[in-house]
């Protein structure tokens, strides 16, 4: 019976256990570029089985956030070999989370001010995006209204991917994971009651919808391996106004199913809370089965119910997010049963140091009287 703490084979990548940190934003790169403060954070993060990097965008166009990183540009890509030099060098194993906002953006963070993009031309309602207001200051702002992708702009999109994972590969990464989930682009393209398109990219067809982020999975298993290529999915998420629609578990299942055709590094459920209240345990378990592939489970586990799900075969790898922000050895911490910290939420997003590398391991915190 598997633990937590054993080792794990992800496609001939020897992981030492089997906690995934998973992938966070942290709103921590001025200039767009990791730095040494970024090297350091993933460094001290490395006892995870495997580093999930935070969302790194694909484009300018795919930025949605100020002070998030890239992976498209030569500068970039030098500032991440020095986060995955850090993560090898403490025997860790990392991949970079590759995403493209679509419509969830302020247009202050896109190229010359320009609207983000989406499959449609549909604003999401009561969504606020970190961005520049008028007075240059940053702060939290509705998002802009998008403007809809034509039909022959989307197969860039896919290229985008494509050369972004060719620069994860040469900036040391072990792989890349395609983020499909968290309502970004990909998922409004999935989403049966927002996409409204009538090419083959949309409307009421369930292929058409899926067939953006599986021809960018196809084409970027291509170029750097599918035993490199993870891919997030968040079944019945509703966190950016998306709305639920007809076909939405036959949606999720048809996903599933293709994407056990396809031999990949992982499938990482981001969502488990949201697809047990929506569809139940027997569609769980369905969804995992007829990925076919290793299985990432995250919802906001504990040690104890990580490993239940771990031996009911629901994940074979589970990732753990906000316990990592404050607690850099939380595998050790998880093993020997030590309290966790809990972390400061006002330094989540931005700043430096303060709330992102200060953070004790248990062993060096202060004795308390």
């Amino acid at each position: 019976m598997s633990t937590l703490f054993d080792g794990f084979n992800l496609q001939g990548l020897q992981l030492r256990n089997r906690i995934v940190m998973a992938p966070m934003t942290r709103s921590r790169a001025p200039s767009t570029v990791p730095d040494a403060l970024t090297a350091t954070y993933y460094g001290q993060r490395a006892s995870a089985g495997l580093v999930i990097t935070e969302g790194a965008q694909v484009s300018e166009q795919g930025r949605g956030y100020l002070f998030t990183p890239g992976m498209h540009s030569n500068a970039q890509v030098q500032g991440w070999k020095a986060v995955t030099a850090a993560v090898h060098a403490r025997g860790g194993a990392i991949f970079a989370q590759l995403w493209h906002v679509g419509r969830v953006a302020h247009c202050s963070v896109q190229p010359y001010e320009r609207a983000p993009v989406g499959p449609v031309a549909v604003a999401a309602k009561d969504v606020n995006a970190f961005g520049y207001r008028e007075d240059g200051t940053p702060g939290q702002m509705p998002v802009s209204k998008p403007r809809a992708l034509a039909t022959d702009e989307i197969p860039g999109i896919t290229a985008d991917f494509v050369a972004a994972a060719r620069n994860a590969i040469e900036a040391g990464f072990d792989g890349i994971e395609i983020h499909g989930a968290n309502d970004y682009l990909f998922e409004q393209f999935i989403n049966g009651g927002l996409n409204t398109r009538d090419d083959r990219y949309g409307g009421a067809e369930i292929d058409n919808r899926l067939r953006l982020l599986l021809e960018t999975i196809d084409a970027v298993s291509e170029a750097i391996g599918g035993n490199r290529t993870g891919v997030r999915v968040s079944p019945f998420n509703r966190i950016f106004d998306m709305p639920a629609f007809e076909g939405e578990a036959e949606t999720w299942m048809t996903l599933a199913r293709e994407l056990g055709k396809r031999e990949l590094a992982y499938v990482h459920l981001a969502n488990r809370g949201s697809v047990l209240a929506n569809a139940g345990r027997d569609f769980l378990r369905e969804f995992r089965t007829a990925c076919a592939a290793n299985f990432i489970i995250a919802g906001n586990y504990d040690r104890a119910g990580a490993e239940a799900d771990l031996h009911e075969g629901f994940g074979d790898l589970v990732a753990f997010g906000r316990p990592f922000i404050s607690n850099p050895d939380l595998v050790e911490r998880l093993r020997n049963d030590w309290p966790l910290a809990e972390a400061d939420e006002a330094s989540f997003y931005g700043g430096g140091a303060a709330g992102y590398t200060d953070y004790p391991a248990f062993e060096d915190e202060p004795a308390t009287a």
